[in-house]
């Protein structure tokens, strides 16, 4: 649904009503949810104790909600974060560094959000009723729709250009109908619109890579060049550029999906682990399972502000860039840290499963403390506070300027992909490894191999790591050309007022 979403907000709606549109739809789902609960005739059964089966009228009232809040987020996800970074101009060098901040506050409000999801509201599900949890829910995003609203006359607004995919299409179709001409001795030969001719869209650097790409911009007929040409036929160097950067992410975006996976387990069997073990705080009270993620999210919350308050003052005198180190090598050190998760998990699961073979099931599990736990939550983390928010960051930057409601989309397919891998990724390791003789998954944790399991993913994430490096390393970064008016005044005509100098912002 964010892949929908972020193309409407980019082509035909623009983000922020695409934000007040998918908030409106987000809270007709929580609302449907609450009279699920509350309306007589929408709850499950007649009486308040286990049903042994629900009503027909309550399973359909119950998934419409959750599919409302599904479209809701398709559209909330990828527009809001992507209007609240369009608020810092990139022309301006001191709100430029405020917006490579954004992200990793934006990230740390997001981690504070689910540290009260999964504290407060599971507590209230647990010891009131999952009714009184969607009404908080509820209010909770009225009280929101309502802030964002009461800012929008201090906003910075970017109108919709139209499908962002027309052009790259058009670029590929111009590129294919003039494949048979020869490339020109001199890249400056091939077609761009200065910033003073056109709409005061940003130009693009050329690159020398995917040269069959360039033949877009050939100009066929040169002393035809101020008639207006066909888009299919003639496509500027900038329109071929956006294609290449698209084409170029494809490497990173699918190896960046084991990451994802990995991640993955913070949210299933990290969790399950923790369900079995002993939870129990002082003499009586016990952490609900969902709550240990609790520990993920402050890992995460201390490694962005170490990271923007330390690491990146301290690597931007070192290295001179303004980012202290590029995007891609903050996600490769996330992924590092998901590899020390995965080993640390594994560990900690063998540890887990010799107390059962010791003391039996039941004794072995809630002899060990979930706390235990806490070493692989955090550490993973970690590596979100560097991956995650890299990887949003690498996506809102690195997509054409027309796709950046779309780029935190292709962000957060990362992350839905990843969770469909790593389904897949189970059942196929049940399947080989029960036709070889036991299978690492049984009917519980206690009868599995976890341990194994934790131990694969890490060397599936060590091998595509030095993949990652390895097409990181080859990665152009977009380059934007800054043009300068120069000596311009009455009476002096157009051509002259032209400046050719043009200079190249790496933004990495």
């Amino acid at each position: 649904m964010p892949l929908l979403g972020g193309f409407l907000a980019d082509a035909y709606l623009g983000r922020y009503s695409t934000v007040i549109a998918s908030c409106i739809v987000y809270l007709m789902g929580l609302v449907v949810l609450s009279l699920s609960w509350f309306v007589p005739g929408l709850r499950p059964c007649d009486h308040t104790s286990t049903c042994t089966e629900t009503r027909r009228i309550h399973e359909v009232v119950f998934f419409l909600g959750i599919y409302l809040i599904s479209i809701g987020t398709g559209g909330h996800k990828p527009s809001l974060e992507s209007f609240g970074a369009d608020q810092f101009d990139d022309n301006n060098a001191k709100e430029r560094r405020q917006k490579m901040s954004f992200f990793n506050w934006w990230n740390s409000g997001l981690c504070s959000g689910i540290i009260l999801g999964v504290t407060v509201i599971v507590y209230v599900q647990d010891h009131i009723n999952w009714g009184a949890a969607y009404i908080i829910l509820t209010v909770v995003m009225a009280i929101s729709l309502l802030i964002f609203l009461i800012g929008r006359p201090s906003y910075r607004y970017r109108s919709p250009t139209g499908s962002p995919l027309k052009p790259m299409l058009q670029v590929l179709v111009a590129a294919i109908s003039k494949r048979n001409l020869p490339y020109p001795s001199n890249p400056t030969q091939l077609y761009e619109v200065s910033k003073v001719e056109g709409n005061g869209e940003r130009c693009l650097v050329h690159t020398k890579k995917l040269k069959f790409l360039d033949k877009a911009a050939i100009i066929e007929n040169e002393g035809n060049i101020e008639e207006k040409q066909s888009p299919w036929r003639l496509a500027t160097i900038t329109k071929v550029e956006e294609l290449k950067l698209i084409i170029n992410m494809i490497p990173i975006w699918v190896f960046t999906l084991p990451f994802g996976i990995c991640a993955a387990q913070t949210s299933t069997f990290f969790i399950k682990q923790g369900a079995i073990m002993n939870r129990k705080i002082g003499s009586g009270f016990e952490v609900p399972p969902a709550s240990i993620f609790t520990l993920a999210a402050i890992g995460m919350i201390i490694s962005v502000i170490l990271y923007d308050n330390i690491l990146v003052p301290t690597f931007r005198k070192l290295t001179g860039n303004e980012r202290g180190i590029s995007i891609l090598q903050r996600i490769g050190i996330g992924m590092v840290f998901s590899v020390l998760s995965m080993i640390v998990a594994a560990l900690v699961e063998r540890k887990r499963l010799h107390a059962v073979e010791m003391n039996g099931p039941i004794k072995g599990s809630t002899s060990m403390s979930a706390f235990w736990l806490a070493p692989q939550f955090v550490i993973i983390g970690f590596g979100d506070g560097f991956a995650l928010v890299g990887l949003q960051e690498y996506f809102y930057d690195q997509v054409p300027d027309s796709m950046r409601s779309l780029g935190i989309a292709l962000y957060l397919s990362v992350i839905g992909a990843a969770s469909f891998l790593s389904s897949l990724l189970i059942t196929i390791v049940d399947d080989v490894t029960g036709k070889n003789g036991k299978s690492w998954f049984g009917k519980d944790l206690n009868t599995s191999r976890l341990d194994k399991f934790f131990w694969l993913m890490a060397v599936i994430t060590s091998v595509n790591l030095f993949m990652f490096v390895f097409f990181a390393h080859k990665y152009n970064y977009k380059n934007v050309q800054k043009l300068a008016v120069a000596d311009c005044y009455e009476g002096k005509n157009e051509d002259d007022c032209r400046a050719d100098i043009r200079v190249s912002i790496s933004e990495n």
